[in-house]
């Protein structure tokens, strides 16, 4: 028996943390009786699950990096019509979804899954994975600031875990700084508020490591399978930052 917002999860439904919600909300159905309540166990080869009517079925784990383009919604659906990932993706027939999220004029490494398990880990605040980004900027920002962001700075929603930023490029013809930057955190839009509490606003900024995992050799739209050994790799880095935190 396991929990049904785990067996939803590894269906490919959603993340396990949107598969409480559906059940909260009253969305899924357990042997023809609605299920409200969290940690409910169900045994997935002898129940019948439906979610908003439709069953759900096992699927095979998929497990694909992308290189997003900027332009183009981190979500399944979008109401106005504008691009969304899974456009980029419809040769796979399995239900995937992003691993976290990329906003929507941000480029590069997303990950996307039917695995909830993993989605979640990955995504879960207290594993810290790491992301690195590049982010353009004008101007070149004094060597003071940028320890402002490796120390933690403050924004509306509290002070930043310390951040490993370093110069990346500079372009003195066109006046531009590129900052390489990685964070631990996933706050909504957080390397760009960084930089706006220093004042120097990112004019473009993209994801170029996802944990151990680097943007190397995908073109922008396009996608590939990740590893065995890098999906193995996504996982103990969780797990790794994780005991980290704990032993401090």
């Amino acid at each position: 028996m396991e929990r049904l917002q785990k067996v939803l999860a590894e269906a490919g439904v959603a993340s396990r943390r949107k598969c409480e919600e559906l059940i909260t909300a009253g969305r899924v159905q357990v042997n023809e009786s609605v299920v409200t309540t969290l940690g409910v166990k169900v045994d997935p080869q002898k129940d019948v699950i439906h979610v908003d009517g439709r069953a759900i079925r096992q699927q095979k784990k998929v497990y694909v990096l992308f290189n997003k383009p900027k332009g183009v919604i981190t979500s399944a659906s979008d109401p106005g019509g504008r691009k969304i990932v899974t456009d980029f993706l419809k040769d796979i027939k399995e239900r995937i979804y992003p691993v976290g999220r990329l906003d929507y004029d941000t480029e590069g490494l997303l990950l996307l899954t039917n695995d909830g398990e993993f989605a979640n880990l990955l995504t879960h605040p207290k594993h810290h994975v790491p992301r690195t980004y590049h982010a353009t900027v004008k101007g070149v920002p004094h060597g003071s600031l940028l320890d402002k962001l490796r120390e933690g700075i403050q924004l509306e929603d509290g002070m930043t875990a310390p951040a490993e930023v370093e110069y990346y490029d500079v372009n003195p013809e066109k006046n531009e700084t590129i900052v390489s930057m990685t964070i631990y955190e996933g706050r909504n839009r957080q390397v760009r508020r960084m930089f706006d509490a220093i004042q120097f606003p990112v004019i473009k900024l993209k994801r170029v490591q996802f944990g151990p995992i680097p943007l190397l050799g995908v073109a922008r739209g396009k996608y590939r399978p990740l590893k065995p050994q890098e999906i193995k790799e996504l996982i103990d880095s969780a797990l790794k930052t994780h005991k980290i935190q704990k032993g401090k």
